[in-house]
């Protein structure tokens, strides 16, 4: 067999995402703007012929990625009513986000 690619498991935002290098992923907004290379530190486990886990995170790995875009998620429409009161409320939420492009997983 041949060597396995390599991936990473990161933390942005709360939430984990597995990605691998020249894969594109939409995380929670960042600061910055197109074109900004981020380092991503929070690194939980690298994954390939042999697998680190951190506890919890594994120390000076770094996934880097350059920001491609921001966007909006689709609308949440929120609707609130109380029956007898003659009470009602609407609101409307889009999520923001940015679209990454990992460029490379270094450990």
């Amino acid at each position: 067999m041949g060597a396995k690619t390599r991936y990473a498991v990161i933390e942005s935002g709360g939430k984990q995402y597995r990605v691998n290098a020249g894969q594109r992923i939409l995380v929670e907004k960042l600061s910055g703007k197109v074109g900004d290379e981020i380092a991503l530190s929070r690194v939980l486990l690298i994954g390939g012929d042999s697998i680190v886990i951190g506890t919890p995170f594994i120390e000076g790995a770094l996934v880097k990625a350059k920001i491609v875009a921001f966007k909006k998620e689709k609308k949440i429409r929120i609707f609130k009513k109380k029956i007898k009161t003659g009470y009602t409320k609407r609101q409307g939420h889009r999520q923001q986000k940015t679209e990454l492009l990992v460029e490379s997983i270094q450990a």
